[in-house]
């Protein structure tokens, strides 16, 4: 929320060499001490136990029910692709990523388009990463009551029609939202849909796929998000310089988004996810 207005302050006073030299030693001053200090590699480490654990207790526990393992768990990370729900999730994640990166390299410039000054247009787009920080906690919480794969559809069809709301009015001719007005309401829409989707998705996936492989398959998953971002930046630029305009680009990232809502809507969650196992029947019970 600051970093991105005091970034192009100093761009606009200086050059961008100096400008990369100051936010490098910001990072290595601060960013790197910081995660030295608070980062953990388990939740163990810091007395935090997974979601839906109780506290265990001294001695065996007679009669804990215990989730059996998801139909999908596994414990080798090739096994995913074979599953409907990894490709539901990374295809839609690689729109996720093409819509990011694509405000991220250029918001600010297409802002500046619309007659906003480069100093106004880092600071609205450094209030819509301000608000990821909402976005993701509330995501979390409400997953937790409302089912992950139907938040994680609200969070692209919230970020698609964020879109809408930026483009729609300059082609309709509606006046009041075509200015700054529109580029702000899209700013409280886009931040807090931005960084919501990727506990969504790690999440979910640990849900569907289990831990013993977890980081590997976020981490394929997350290269696709990748792919995703990289095409948009770039297709976006040469869409730019072939019409002189960001309407095109900008249209057709927040029209994915739609399918992309819908992608994540239709994973069957309770079909696949442990969190909705049944508790497993210890050896030592009986049947009634």
């Amino acid at each position: 929320m600051l970093i991105v207005p005091f970034a192009m302050y100093l761009l606009q006073a200086t050059n961008w060499r100096l400008t990369w030299v100051v936010l490098g030693v910001i990072i290595l001053v601060l960013a790197v001490p910081l995660a030295f200090i608070f980062t953990r590699e388990y939740p163990a480490k810091m007395g935090l136990l997974p979601d839906g654990d109780e506290e265990p207790t001294e001695g065996p526990a007679v009669g804990a029910p215990q989730r059996g393992p998801g139909p999908l768990e596994t414990d080798r990370w090739t096994q995913p692709f074979r599953s409907l729900p990894f490709w539901q999730m990374s295809l839609s994640y690689m729109i996720c990523g093409s819509t990011t990166f694509l405000l991220s390299v250029h918001f600010v410039p297409y802002a500046i388009d619309r007659g906003v000054s480069p100093n106004l247009a880092a600071t609205i787009f450094g209030v819509m990463l301000g608000l990821n920080v909402f976005g993701a906690i509330g995501a979390g919480l409400l997953a937790d009551r409302f089912g992950r794969k139907n938040l994680l559809a609200l969070v692209y069809f919230l970020r698609g029609s964020g879109y809408m709301i930026l483009l729609l009015p300059g082609v309709l001719g509606l006046t009041l939202l075509s200015g700054n007005l529109g580029l702000w309401l899209f700013a409280l829409v886009a931040g807090f849909s931005w960084w919501a989707t990727l506990p969504l998705t790690s999440s979910l996936t640990a849900d569907v796929y289990g831990l013993r492989t977890l980081g590997t398959i976020t981490g394929m998953s997350f290269l696709f998000h990748q792919i995703g971002g990289f095409a948009s930046v770039w297709l976006a630029g040469v869409l730019y310089d072939v019409t002189g305009s960001y309407t095109i680009p900008f249209l057709i990232a927040g029209s994915l988004l739609f399918p992309a809502a819908l992608s994540a809507f239709t994973i069957k969650e309770r079909k696949y996810s442990t969190r909705y196992m049944a508790p497993a029947v210890s050896a030592g019970a009986t049947a009634d």
